[in-house]
């Protein structure tokens, strides 16, 4: 049983409806009408967050399952963790100024990459037995 990337899967998905939320707000506060994903700056880098998130999901959730299937629910629930802490950084950072947002994109970035290349690896393992 995977209990422990299964959490960590809940918690990308909270983590990323809570940026949904945060843009809706956004666009109230700014005045930026739906379709419209340009206005004040302000609420373009809530956006950004918000679609950032949704476009590393894809890295994420499928590198996150795979390591822990072929090497370890703890080791990818554990950088799932640190995923999810770079982008509350990144979301932290971006919300103030755009150029506040590398830290967090680095953390969330090389934790990704790991989870990918330990999938890789994993599977590779098992495939060969190495």
């Amino acid at each position: 049983m995977f209990h422990f990337t299964a959490i960590v899967t809940c918690l990308a998905v909270m983590f990323y409806f809570y940026t949904s939320v945060q843009v809706s707000r956004a666009r109230v506060t700014y005045d930026v009408k739906a379709p419209a994903t340009t206005g004040h700056p302000d609420f373009e880098r809530v956006f950004r967050v918000q679609m950032n998130t949704l476009e590393w999901m894809p890295i994420l959730l499928p590198s996150l399952w795979l390591f822990a299937i072929y090497l370890s629910d703890g080791f990818a629930a554990a950088l799932g963790v640190v995923w999810i802490v770079g982008r509350i950084i990144y979301m932290v950072g971006y919300a103030e100024a755009a150029n506040k947002r590398g830290a967090g994109f680095a953390v969330q970035t090389v934790a990704a990459l790991l989870l990918w290349a330990g999938a890789v690896v994993g599977i590779i393992w098992r495939v060969f037995g190495w």
